[in-house]
């Protein structure tokens, strides 16, 4: 079993920093994504769903796995689909392979609604984020909360 008695040495001050800094960053970025997306009448969740499903083959993903992708709970990616169900961006449907299973599949106009978003979100990410990591190793950074992610999961 690894020695575990370095991990509670304290904080230094610039460690203490990141980690305060790392929960009002991540609600500015996302009020500041869904600022840019309103035009459009999109929540950057919304995006997010939009933006796997056209990634998707046949641009369809069972709801379970659009979930997955979008790091929440099925309960909000339900939300979710139905909001853009509404406005006709996606269609639920049922598996063909599971008839308990649903999945959503990304209509013409909801392919339009993200192509329509997509440089309004580049641009507000670009603005939001990336102006302001200045000097950082983006691959490095990206890595690192790659790793992050898998070890919380």
């Amino acid at each position: 079993m690894p020695d575990d008695s370095d991990r509670t040495t304290p904080l230094t001050a610039d460690e203490y920093a990141l980690v305060k800094a790392l929960r009002p960053a991540m609600a500015a970025l996302t009020r500041a994504f869904d600022a840019n997306l309103q035009p459009l009448g999109l929540a950057h969740a919304e995006y997010i769903a939009l933006m796997f499903l056209s990634e998707a083959p046949g641009r369809a993903l069972r709801l379970g796995d659009l979930a997955e992708l979008c790091h929440q709970s099925a309960s909000h990616t339900g939300r979710t689909v139905q909001r853009l169900q509404a406005e006709g961006l996606v269609v639920r449907e049922q598996c063909s392979q599971d008839a308990r299973s649903f999945r959503a599949r990304l209509t013409d106009a909801g392919l339009a609604r993200l192509e329509q978003a997509w440089p309004l979100h580049i641009a507000g990410v670009r603005r939001r984020l990336f102006d302001q990591l200045e000097g950082v190793d983006v691959g490095r950074l990206a890595a690192a909360f790659e790793r992050i992610a898998n070890d919380v999961d």
